[in-house]
């Protein structure tokens, strides 16, 4: 198998951070008052978990964009806006309903990722990456949804 790069995995991992962050502030309800008081609403559950995941999911895009530039089709263009698409029309209706949005928008982007590896237009070691930090994501939604 390939190996991840030291870089992209460090940073995806570093990237986890908010997630994992609004996940301890949704189960520990002591972590997420002194995050409220010391840190502001914007840093406990759901807001950092829901404003991160639509942040994420419209950054995805533009890394499939990227790899779309290597091509000279239009498919892997359009495929490419439908992450950013997904998260602009789909978080709200509240933090349970938007909690799940975005885990289907995060599957579905493991999808596309999946089509952009086995057509040949990401790096041999995507989706051994792109697998890892989707499993955390979604997990660290778990608290908004259950």
């Amino acid at each position: 198998m390939f190996r991840i790069p030291t870089g992209p995995l460090v940073l995806g991992l570093a990237g986890l951070l908010p997630f994992l962050w609004g996940a301890l502030t949704a189960m520990v309800p002591a972590l997420g008052d002194w995050a409220l008081l010391t840190l502001g609403g914007r840093f406990t559950a759901p807001f950092v978990q829901l404003s991160y995941g639509s942040v994420i999911l419209s950054f995805m895009s533009g890394v499939l964009w990227g790899f779309a530039t290597r091509q000279d089709r239009w498919l892997p263009y359009a495929l490419s806006v439908i992450p950013a698409l997904w998260a602009f029309f789909m978080v709200g209706g509240g933090p349970t309903t938007a909690a799940i949005n975005l885990v289907a928008g995060f599957v579905g982007l493991l999808l596309l990722d999946w089509q952009f590896a086995k057509a040949g237009w990401a790096p041999p070691w995507w989706m051994k990456l792109r697998a890892l930090l989707t499993g955390i994501v979604v997990i660290s939604f778990l608290p908004l949804i259950l």
